[in-house]
């Protein structure tokens, strides 16, 4: 019995050192569709938490009455048949018990799938997003071209409003998941599929790939940034912007350099000539809390390191190195950091 009581405590433990943060954590539910599935989870929990006891308690009384094993041989027949009747009786309780635990658990599944597809909207935000190794590229899209916006690895989305995400993949399969707000759902290139969903408190949810995508898969997160509507489209109208022209003598000499660089042949900056889409988007990158896919924070010491040398940070990752004379480098940044 005693080693029944550790195996309890050691489940426990575990189930506790597996609790995420609070901004990537399933059980922290902020809109409608994570609540159903966090309905589900308790469910599950319970319902495997009281089978383990049980069990554990059966297989804690079997040991205790192993010590007494010798007397069974001398059990006269009549009373050995009774106990294997009983044996007999035991088996089948347990094993509709097992297909009625089953059954229910059949049920609630799918109810709580039925829920997550439930969500629909006439007017619900569109917002798209394409998987690459190792980030994500969002797009908020408009019958007016002007009014495109593309920005990485953060969803800016409003509180309340229902949200259409549509994701493919430009490379290999990836699965998109906010465990805060959704399930997952899967990004398989040259295939579209959507996910709706809802997020009904303010904050910044952390989301992670969910599918093996290769060497960099553990480092690529995104942001979903629920604000109020109001700040939502004060900042999508802001993103509509082109980049403002640098003003200070430091930041003009970092444009020449990221125009005459090889910075050009992965990267857009609109208002200038730079227009690849190999890489992020760079319009407004000082707006952003982190670089490379939620690896590194936004800063100047990190974005500099990321410049000169990204594959120390992360390793396979598709930038090159930039030797860049120290001068240049910082005329960089200062171009970099004002691009708000």
């Amino acid at each position: 019995m005693r080693n029944a009581y550790w195996s309890l405590a050691g489940a426990l433990l575990l189930i506790l050192t597996a609790c995420g943060h609070g901004n990537q954590d399933a059980l922290n539910v902020a809109g409608i569709q994570a609540q159903r599935i966090e309905r589900l989870w308790w469910l599950l929990f319970w319902v495997s938490l009281v089978i383990f006891v049980v069990v554990m308690a059966f297989l804690g009384g079997s040991f205790s009455r192993a010590h007494g094993a010798e007397l069974l041989a001398e059990r006269p027949a009549p009373e050995e048949e009774a106990s294997e009747r009983g044996l007999r009786s035991g088996v089948l309780i347990a094993v509709a018990l097992t297909v009625l635990i089953l059954f229910v658990l059949l049920v609630a599944g799918i109810s709580a799938g039925k829920a997550l597809g439930s969500l629909q909207s006439n007017n619900p935000i569109t917002v798209e997003v394409i998987g690459h190794q190792w980030w994500w590229e969002i797009h908020y899209p408009d019958p007016v071209p002007g009014n495109i916006v593309i920005t990485a690895n953060e969803i800016h989305v409003p509180v309340g409003t229902p949200i259409v995400l549509n994701s493919t993949s430009q490379d290999v399969i990836h699965s998109f998941w906010a465990p805060n707000i959704q399930g997952k759902r899967d990004l398989i290139p040259g295939h579209n599929t959507a996910i709706w969903f809802q997020v009904d408190r303010e904050g910044v949810y952390r989301g992670q790939c969910a599918e093996f995508c290769g060497h960099q898969h553990a480092h690529m997160a995104f942001l979903v940034i629920a604000e109020l509507p109001a700040k939502f489209q004060q900042w999508l109208q802001h993103q509509r912007n082109s980049a403002a022209p640098p003003m200070e003598s430091a930041a003009k000499r970092g444009q020449e350099v990221f125009l005459s660089s090889t910075c050009v042949m992965c990267h857009t900056i609109r208002g200038t000539s730079a227009g690849s889409k190999n890489g992020p988007d760079l319009t407004h990158i000082a707006s952003r809390g982190t670089i490379a896919a939620g690896t590194i924070p936004n800063t100047p010491g990190y974005l500099a390191g990321w410049i000169a040398d990204s594959q120390h940070i992360k390793p396979g990752n598709h930038m090159p190195p930039n030797t860049l004379p120290s001068d240049d480098l910082q005329a960089l940044l200062a171009y970099l950091e004002g691009l708000q």
